[in-house]
């Protein structure tokens, strides 16, 4: 198996259901396979025709959604006058789970929504779509308009109602979201959000954007689950056996035994994170300065698709791998002080402690779920994750 240290793409060419031919490999600056913008640049420029990249066929090499050589496959928006490469066996084939954008039909209907939306805004279309990301758990494309770009973003039926979960926000801090255009079930138009993303982390957007978003969380806490997953520590307890007798294939022994024994912790854990006094809430599930922007001298969050009902330390503890030891010291200090006022009494440093091996429960679940989603071609960017954070819980409960 390759194993480079970036990302090759190759991209299949298709044109009305005919398989043209390829092009590339190409060398991209971004190891991560889901960001196709610059593939789809340089596959429409190798074709002499514009390109959109409609979904993941096979990589070679790479791990954790990056690097390798990997090929896509592309639809052709006019035919290819030639300078194609040909190609062997045809690799397509059909699969129940094909998400909407993966396809050149459900794609341009994709497309063709969003563009209705702005024409009914007054907000035509300026220029062509700018694709930015598509995979299995979210395609996002960027429309330009003459009063500003709008961005479609569409995720699967396994991801939260996201403009119903921004609603949610927008009610106890509208300024914390995006504004919502419009949405269609699984579809959503964006405004766009000035600023930049914080994986950068400048303190004053992240310090901001923490104290904000517990106290949204804070406000939500009375409003009961409405239509998010129950994920709170008693329902991890009791869902935590099914996915470890799933997985158990591909865990030791040894794992399988110290996962039993999580297993059998962790009621009585979720019953003592209750004590530390903090509410159940709506959690964003993925709060990490990546979903984060910051611009204008305010934050906003981004990316609900993986909002749940659970506890707020997992949004808490989220950040944590994203900073330097340092930063994470003064990230934690700040979280639980919020805490501490918006929930007098409370003990949110011990929340902490015991809410880390539920975090990872809870991931190792949402990952499955990905799995269950998704067709044999997309399965790559998940595969040995629900193990993996199965190990964590158990490092983090001091079992490995």
């Amino acid at each position: 198996m390759q194993n480079t240290e970036q990302r090759t793409a190759t991209v299949l060419v298709e044109w009305q259901g005919e398989l043209l031919g390829a092009v590339g490999p190409f060398t991209a600056s971004s190891p991560y396979w889901a960001q196709v913008g610059e593939v789809g640049r340089a596959a429409s420029a190798a074709a002499g025709v514009p390109l959109a990249v409609l979904r993941l066929l096979s990589v070679d090499g790479g791990e954790g959604g990056a690097n390798g050589a990997v090929t896509y496959l592309a639809v052709a928006l006019e035919r290819p006058a030639g300078g194609l490469e040909p190609v062997g066996a045809d690799p397509r084939d059909g699969h129940p789970l094909r998400l909407p954008w993966a396809s050149e039909e459900g794609l341009r209907a994709e497309w063709a929504w969003a563009d209705g939306v702005l024409a009914g805004l007054g907000q035509d279309r300026s220029g062509p779509v700018e694709q930015v990301r598509s995979w299995n758990l979210s395609a996002l494309s960027r429309f330009p308009t003459g009063s500003g770009a709008a961005w479609l973003k569409s995720t699967p039926p396994f991801a939260v109602a996201e403009a119903a979960a921004i609603a949610r926000v927008a009610a106890a801090d509208p300024g914390l979201v995006p504004p919502v255009l419009a949405s269609d079930g699984r579809r959503m138009l964006l405004a766009e959000v000035p600023g930049v993303d914080c994986w950068g982390v400048p303190e004053d957007g992240m310090l901001e954007i923490l104290d904000r978003w517990s106290a949204v969380q804070a406000a939500l806490a009375a409003d009961g689950p409405g239509g998010l997953t129950d994920r709170s520590p008693a329902v991890l307890a009791e869902r935590f056996p099914e996915l470890l007798e799933r997985l158990r294939p591909e865990l030791a022994a040894d794992e399988y035994a110290a996962a039993l024994d999580l297993a059998g912790r962790l009621p009585a854990l979720a019953a003592e994170l209750a004590d530390c006094g903090l509410p159940l809430t709506m959690v964003h599930g993925d709060f990490h300065p990546g979903n984060w922007r910051f611009g204008d001298g305010r934050g906003t969050v981004l990316d609900f698709s993986d909002a749940m009902w659970g506890h707020p330390a997992v949004d808490g503890l989220r950040p944590a791998p994203y900073l330097s030891p340092e930063r994470w010291a003064e990230v934690r200090a700040r979280w639980a002080a919020g805490w501490r006022a918006l929930a007098p009494g409370s003990d949110p440093e011990r929340s902490l402690e015991l809410a880390a091996p539920l975090m990872h429960v809870h991931f190792g679940l949402r990952y499955q779920e990905f799995l269950d989603g998704i067709e044999p071609s997309e399965q790559p960017y998940h595969a040995g994750d629900p193990v993996a954070e199965v190990r964590r819980a158990l490092r983090k409960a001091g079992l490995r």
